[in-house]
């Protein structure tokens, strides 16, 4: 069996035989906000299931393509729907693909999500940059053997989201009149939907809102070096007194819902970054 370094090279080495560029960010587009990769121009689209060693997406609204092109005049590589640690994956299969992009060239990961709100400042529809995490999957992508060329045994976590990024988002959405809220983002495996009592733990602990992706790439993407920049979309609200019965279809809905605006901030954001 090849070890994970192999396997980077030969998943990377196909991709390349693909394309003509070397992209320099990296998108990965959460449920409901697939569509961006559209946008791509001149673009290279590779179904997941035929690129060697990755795995396939299984949840609706994550469409299961690695797109390369162009996008607002710089060359990107656009997960379209990403792996998720309840789908049955291992953690190294799911941030896999953040191997393959740094293999290729990126430098920049913006990572995105479709979250619930539990900061009551938040509503359907937010958007949040989010500013830290709080990983509460119960696992860590970094668990094993460490390989040196891919990074350190023990990265450091306490500016896992980069900051000058975060100036930026805030500056284009400003100047796009997109109104954008800053927070902690608390990742859960799922797959349910937390109970009551987990919810307000997760408040207390400092938690703005909650999701069951996100972490591990942002883990992964800070082992290997990259720059980060992480945006959810608030589709429901999971406040422990106030909480009704959610569904996925729900949260794909109000993030197709959100999608324009979304997209229109991350287009302005990859249109002003300099790497």
């Amino acid at each position: 069996m090849k070890n994970l370094l192999e396997r980077i090279n030969d998943s990377s080495n196909y991709i390349k035989k693909k394309i003509d560029i070397q992209p320099k960010i990296g998108l990965i587009l959460g449920s409901g906000l697939g569509t961006l990769a559209n946008e791509v121009k001149n673009k290279t689209s590779i179904n997941y299931e035929d690129i060697p060693n990755f795995s396939v997406s299984t949840v609706k609204g994550h469409e299961g393509k690695l797109v390369i092109g162009e996008l607002e005049g710089k060359e990107v590589v656009a997960m379209q729907g990403r792996f998720h640690y309840y789908e049955g994956y291992s953690m190294e299969d799911i941030t896999f693909p953040v191997r393959v992009m740094k293999k290729l060239g990126v430098e920049l990961i913006l990572v995105t999500n479709a979250c619930g709100g539990m900061n009551k400042e938040l509503y359907p529809g937010a958007l949040m940059i989010i500013e830290d995490h709080i990983n509460f999957t119960g696992d860590n992508p970094l668990i094993g053997s460490n390989y040196e060329e891919l990074g350190p045994r023990f990265p450091d976590m306490s500016r896992a989201y980069d900051k000058e990024m975060i100036e930026l988002a805030e500056k284009v959405s400003e100047k796009l009149e997109i109104k954008t809220e800053k927070g902690v983002y608390a990742a859960i495996s799922g797959p349910n939907y937390l109970s009551r009592a987990e919810l307000k733990m997760l408040r207390k602990v400092g938690g703005d809102t909650v999701g069951m992706s996100t972490v591990p790439e942002v883990i992964v993407a800070n082992h290997s070096g990259l720059k980060v920049l992480g945006i959810s979309c608030v589709t429901d609200m999971a406040i422990a007194e106030e909480i009704e019965s959610i569904s996925h279809e729900q949260v794909v809905e109000v993030a197709n819902k959100t999608r324009p605006k979304f997209i229109k901030l991350v287009k302005g954001i990859i249109n002003e970054v300099t790497l």
